[in-house]
């Protein structure tokens, strides 16, 4: 009985061993696996290439349209507030998004007297009370553009009318993506 029992645990501990020593090569080939941050001058010779293909070609030439240069300036206006992270008036224009847009749930705002796309990363029910010409005061970390659209691209972050908080945006959660 007692030999029997001792080839049992010997089997485990052996079984337990492969199964840890396995453990061990997947995690440190996923340690390895993670590239190291490009250069600058890597980033700017990678950017080089892209322009020179067909879809960089048709991005400069969209940013050297009137088109292009009015979306660009729009970005350029409200990119002190973007970077400060700090309030911004706006003014809801059309509770719809131009026909075509895939950037989910968003309205049309005017902010300083340029047009601008409020992007929104989910659909909160409080957003649903908006209505056209109502006045909030949004924050937001990013303004984006694309030839697809002719407006830039606010992605909201926080959004408020008359004093009460309509949205803002859940943290990030560490260790994420």
């Amino acid at each position: 009985m007692k030999k029997v029992i001792y080839v049992l645990i010997l089997s485990l501990v052996v079984v337990s061993g492969v199964v840890f020593a396995n453990r061990e090569t997947k995690t440190e080939a996923s340690k390895k696996a993670s590239p190291k941050p490009l250069t600058d001058a890597e980033k700017r010779a990678a950017r080089k290439q892209w322009e020179a293909t067909p879809a960089g070609i048709m991005f400069k030439k969209w940013e050297a349209s009137p088109e292009g240069k009015k979306v660009l300036d729009g970005a350029a206006k409200i990119s002190g507030h973007i970077s400060a992270f700090t309030n911004m008036e706006a003014v809801v224009t059309s509770l719809s998004l131009p026909p075509g847009s895939r950037l989910g749930f968003g309205v049309m705002a005017s902010i300083n007297g340029s047009e601008y796309i409020l992007r929104f990363d989910d659909k909160p029910q409080q957003l649903q009370s908006l209505k056209v010409n109502d006045k909030i005061i949004i924050k937001s970390h990013s303004v984006s553009y694309a030839p697809k659209y002719a407006y830039p691209i606010v992605s909201g972050e926080y959004a408020e009318r008359d004093g009460e908080i309509l949205y803002k945006h859940a943290p990030r959660k560490k260790g994420g993506c």
